[in-house]
């Protein structure tokens, strides 16, 4: 990570990471690199794709000033007006990313956005906006690891398990499970109905990356008591690397296993959906606060409860609306973090390179595929070690 400022946390993600297609369509040739490397080849015969990356820092005004000094090039005309500027832009509009498009990094082409560290950390706990959180359901390639974030990110990925279950009816599928988790954050996304993504992006990404899904959620499935699969052939040896297998999987719809989800879903989010069945069940104001204040995942002495489904989780997990209301709650929490983030991108990248970006998105969304991609050494021999070794699974827990 030498291009940059100290970063605590970062990965890769999207299309220039893990392929979306076979990688069979054709594409113009594309060579940023004056003598590329084999890494870099690889990347060009998958169209030269930009390849994502997210930081994270815990210090917003000290890495701004210091990568301005580094790079003013990468920033937008907000550049001029200092690192404090620029750090109020990134923490207080939008999903408190920072973005910087089409960046040439060792001759490959780039995105990266910026987070402060506390605001992805809330993001994958409580699921405030779904911005970040929603990016690391689907796999990524982690660059830099931080342990505070592994053990958030497990806890991320389990409550995307546990939503899409109560999403789901009593029997379905493999791939319908991985197709519900990576569509959450899609859920509300403006660039969904505005076509400046791919209609079929998800069904892409889990026809390509089901293994990497498969690693990334199998344990964390294992681990629930009310889901399983439903058959042997789901635990033979290998199964993981049959492409082809869909296999049928089951869950327990008794409303104690259910409100026990409800109860466990990250703080924000679950607020929201006790708000609409507040309403619903025409609790007053002064009984609904006892009732969060009895779900609060603390204690008085600031310890951490053991989340267990009370009478009104249960009373919620066994309404027939309840998969409309999880949807509105999705809604609710994904839409106008993603609206005004797409808005603050016309000042973070600049005029030009937002033109370029959404006319290069939209073009993509009329197409039914999209290129193949794979993550190259960018950023020297460090990130290739830790991309090597710290991919998103949850292999070792």
């Amino acid at each position: 990570m030498r291009e940059f400022p100290q970063i605590s946390y970062a990965f890769a993600y999207g299309s220039g990471v893990f392929p979306q297609t076979d990688g069979s369509a054709s594409r113009p040739a594309m060579s940023p690199h004056p003598n590329p490397p084999e890494a870099i080849l690889k990347w060009q015969k998958g169209g030269g794709k930009m390849i994502d990356f997210i930081f994270a820092t815990k210090f917003t005004q000290h890495f701004h000033s210091l990568n301005l000094n580094r790079h003013r090039d990468h920033y937008s005309f907000l550049g001029s007006f200092g690192s404090s500027i620029i750090s109020h832009v990134q923490d207080d509009w939008g999903a408190g990313a920072y973005f910087n498009p089409y960046i040439t990094v060792n001759g490959t082409l780039i995105k990266y956005g910026v987070v402060n560290f506390k605001t992805l950390l809330r993001d994958l706990s409580d699921w405030d906006t779904l911005y970040l959180a929603g990016r690391l359901h689907k796999p990524v390639k982690i660059l830099t690891e931080d342990p505070n974030i592994r053990v958030a990110n497990q806890r991320n990925l389990l409550a995307a398990v546990r939503c899409s279950l109560l999403l789901l009816p009593p029997t379905f599928t493999e791939r319908q499970l991985y197709t519900t988790i990576a569509s959450l954050s899609y859920q509300g996304d403006p660039r969904m109905s505005l076509g400046s993504e791919n209609p079929n992006k998800v069904t892409n990404i889990i026809t390509h990356q089901i293994r990497n899904f498969r690693m990334l959620y199998h344990d964390l499935i294992m681990s629930l008591p009310n889901v399983d699969y439903g058959e042997a052939r789901a635990l033979q040896q290998g199964w993981m690397e049959d492409l082809k297998l869909d296999r049928p999987m089951a869950q327990d719809m008794d409303p104690a296993f259910r409100g026990n989800m409800v109860r466990r879903l990250p703080k924000s989010f679950r607020q929201k959906l006790y708000f609409l069945y507040q309403r619903k069940f025409g609790i007053s104001g002064r009984e609904f606060e006892g009732m969060l204040e009895a779900s609060a995942d603390e204690d008085a002495k600031g310890g951490l409860k053991k989340p267990v489904g009370g009478p009104f989780d249960r009373r919620v997990a066994a309404e027939t609306d309840l998969r409309e209301m999880v949807l509105k709650c999705v809604n609710q929490t994904v839409k106008w973090p993603s609206a005004t983030q797409s808005l603050k991108s016309a000042l973070t990248a600049g005029p030009s390179r937002t033109l370029r970006y959404l006319k290069e998105k939209r073009e993509k969304g009329r197409e039914n595929a999209l290129c193949d991609g794979t993550i190259v050494a960018l950023l020297g021999d460090e990130g290739n070690e830790s991309m090597d070794s710290s991919e998103n699974t949850t292999e070792d827990g």
